[in-house]
């Protein structure tokens, strides 16, 4: 049997695709990620299965549609499938995790790694925490940025360079990859919390970008009418429904691209080591995320959305052995992709414990040895889902609370939709058979609860509070109520929901 390769996954939280400068984006600098693009394959029309974490990296690890997996938003993962780390585990490869996994409803559940460094946002004490009390930084209450009202304020790190989250991800790669068993291919996940908001970065790479370079957030003419439920929800418990401020706009994303930058820099030194070891093209690399970020564009904020800004992810692959250098391939994939992927390359068959495998070989994709030519997506269920039918040609999605859909001519390059085609008399044939095939694709798998017969399925709406201040999300000051003073103590609804 010929050598197996090792296997890397770079993951981020809430990137968007059009942050790769070899991909096409004239401001941001991503050195590392460009040498991923000259010398693999990059994905162009990769999207995330849900627009939300949990969800997103449930399909990741199970190669599952979110209606097979039943996880169709932060809410807990079924506990009786096998994961990509499992499968390779029994294959022989020494697995690893590192950072954010988002494992739920058990943070610290293995799913297949042998080892593990843990860190979540806001999960309590954990490795990473353990070593910000190791170097004197026990103090800092937030390590990754305020969060709540802050949420979408760019901030400056608490933390120096060295110290910093994404610094950590980056040092404990190298670390596993310095100590690791050479004996065995390693499965190695490295998780990166950024650039998730609060977007922060410290010193210097807070400073890498100028207000003044940013452009100006996508607002084509009637975007409101491209918002659904979610939209609402999200501007309104993130305090991003009052109104905009252009300044503001621009440094939030200079302040997420600074945050991807220092992930770069990281990668960087990841890619540097391996080649030193002479394991770089041994290892098959996947750098990803699990959904984008609206970041204003559509007056809109965080994820919860199949427009291209929230939906559409970098994904991009270096494994000399079964992808092209320096090339593009634009047919839609998802993140279910990658588990058959990591199969293929250490040439492993998914088994019987995958016989509900929806993903397909990133490497035969490119290779246009398959019949793919759709994918599809869902956030939520009943009167909350949120669904997408996507080919290389159109757009379809439809919304449960709003009872609404939309059709989107796809765009090339970085370009965001635009203008929906629902409604339009010339596209309503293409409008029906976008609605009959993912109403059939659902049946076709068993999937019946969001259907009434050939038609989408009605529910009550989700209630939307007048109030503009009923159930916003605020700094629990409960926490550190001990560094307070005497007498002042911070006033906390108790039925306030919980951040995210």
């Amino acid at each position: 049997m010929a050598k197996r390769p090792n296997i890397l996954f770079l993951m981020t939280d809430q990137q968007r695709s059009d942050t790769v400068r070899a991909l096409g984006n004239p401001i941001i600098q991503t050195p590392a990620l460009d040498r991923i693009v000259r010398e693999g394959t990059s994905f162009t029309s990769a999207y995330c299965p849900s627009p939300v974490c949990v969800a997103s990296r449930c399909s990741f690890l199970l190669g599952q549609w979110v209606h097979q997996t039943g996880c169709a938003s932060n809410s807990p993962m079924p506990q009786d499938r096998v994961s990509v780390m499992e499968l390779l585990n029994e294959a022989g490869y020494q697995t690893h995790g590192i950072g954010k996994m988002h494992f739920t409803p058990q943070g610290r559940k293995m799913w297949g790694f042998e080892t593990r460094d843990f860190s979540e946002e806001g999960a309590g004490p954990d490795d990473f925490t353990q070593f910000l009390g190791e170097n004197g930084y026990a103090h800092v209450v937030a390590p990754h940025g305020e969060r709540s009202e802050y949420y979408y304020i760019p901030q400056p790190s608490q933390l120096p360079a060295r110290l910093h989250h994404t610094q950590w991800v980056g040092d404990k790669t190298l670390q596993f990859l310095s100590e690791r068993d050479t004996r065995r291919p390693f499965l190695c996940w490295s998780s990166f919390i950024k650039p998730h908001p609060p977007f922060e970065s410290p010193v210097p790479w807070n400073r890498l970008y100028r207000t003044v370079e940013m452009p100006l957030p996508f607002l084509p003419s009637d975007y409101a009418h491209l918002h659904t439920y979610w939209n609402r929800l999200q501007n309104r418990y993130k305090y991003r429904d009052q109104g905009r401020d252009m300044n503001l706009l621009r440094t939030m994303r200079a302040a997420y691209y600074a945050a991807i930058s220092f992930i770069d820099y990281q990668v960087g030194r990841i890619l540097d080591y391996l080649e030193s070891e002479g394991e770089l093209d041994n290892t098959l690399i996947l750098y990803t995320s699990d959904h984008g970020e609206l970041l204003g564009d559509y007056d809109s904020y965080g994820k919860r959305s199949f427009l291209d800004a929230a939906a559409r992810i970098p994904l991009l692959v270096r494994y000399p052995e079964r992808f092209d250098a320096n090339a593009q391939c634009d047919t839609p994939t998802s993140l279910v992709d990658v588990l058959p992927t990591c199969l293929g390359a250490a040439s492993l068959s998914p088994g019987s414990a995958h016989t509900e495998q929806s993903g397909i070989d990133l490497a035969n994709i490119a290779a246009e040895n398959t019949q793919r030519d759709a994918i599809i997506g869902q956030l939520g269920q009943e009167g909350t889902g949120l669904y997408m039918l996507l080919t290389s040609e159109y757009k379809y999605i439809y919304s449960a609370a709003d009872r609404q859909e939309w059709l989107f001519r796809r765009m090339r390059g970085n370009r965001l939709d635009e203008r929906s085609l629902a409604g339009n008399p010339a596209y309503s044939s293409t409008l029906n058979a976008y609605r009959q095939r993912l109403i059939e694709w659902f049946r076709g798998d068993g999937y019946e609860l969001p259907l009434d017969g050939n038609k989408w399925r009605d529910f009550p709406p989700p209630a939307e509070p007048e109030n503009p201040d009923a159930g916003q999300i605020f700094q629990d000051g409960r926490s550190v109520s001990a560094q307070f003073p005497p007498g002042y103590s911070p006033q906390v609804d108790p039925l306030r929901p919980a951040a995210e």
